[in-house]
């Protein structure tokens, strides 16, 4: 199991470094969003972005999360 990413503090350098799918809370972190809200909107169908189930496992899609929180531009930025 992939340990959470110190989503603390993560920065947009972070958010573009992360890996194809990650863990509910450090999704939730980046929204601002607290473990225990995180889990909940995953569960109601309601979090900001692309939640999938892999077992007993949520997982967010990095790139939708990327998507809603505008960064796909700034990554494309970089890259020029």
């Amino acid at each position: 199991m992939t340990q959470p990413v110190d989503s603390a503090n993560l920065t947009t350098a972070d958010l573009l470094t992360l890996p194809p799918t990650i863990d509910v809370e450090t999704g939730g972190r980046a929204f601002g969003l607290g473990r225990t809200t995180a889990y909940r909107l995953a569960r109601e169908g309601k979090f900001p972005c692309k939640v999938v189930r892999a077992g007993g496992a949520w997982r967010v899609v990095t790139a939708d999360l990327r998507r809603v929180l505008d960064l796909e531009s700034g990554e494309q930025a970089a890259a020029s």
